[in-house]
């Protein structure tokens, strides 16, 4: 079993910066990838940024080269360093971990954090 607990979450002005943080606990040493996600009001949830345990990224098209994820191994923390925010980034931010269990993966998710992003 994996927690992940966020924070970090806000309300913030059009142009400015929030850093969300992941907390993971238990069976961290069966993690693979982590990532966050959002899931916006009447939309389907979304992948903004994720990273595996040999460090590669991927990120959504929409936060390309204004977010930066990145994983503290030895503190068990996700983050997700945010810039230059815009209203359209007004979401529900959970993070996520693919951990292995068995043999095979199994995904676990954060209670998420609001980011509300005002104009």
């Amino acid at each position: 079993q994996v927690q992940l607990v966020e924070s970090g979450g806000g309300l913030v002005q059009a142009g400015g910066s929030l850093r969300l943080s992941c907390a993971a606990s238990g069976s961290v040493a069966s993690i693979y990838s982590m990532g966050w996600y959002r899931q916006a009001p009447g939309k389907q949830r979304e992948l903004v940024a994720r990273i595996n345990t040999s460090g590669g990224t991927d990120y959504a098209d929409s936060v390309k080269f204004r977010s930066t994820i990145s994983r503290d191994i030895p503190k068990n923390t996700l983050y997700l360093q945010m810039n230059s925010l815009k209203p359209e980034d007004t979401a529900v931010y959970s993070c996520s971990a693919a951990a292995l269990v068995g043999t095979s993966y199994r995904d676990y998710w954060g209670q998420g954090t609001q980011v509300t992003v005002s104009s």
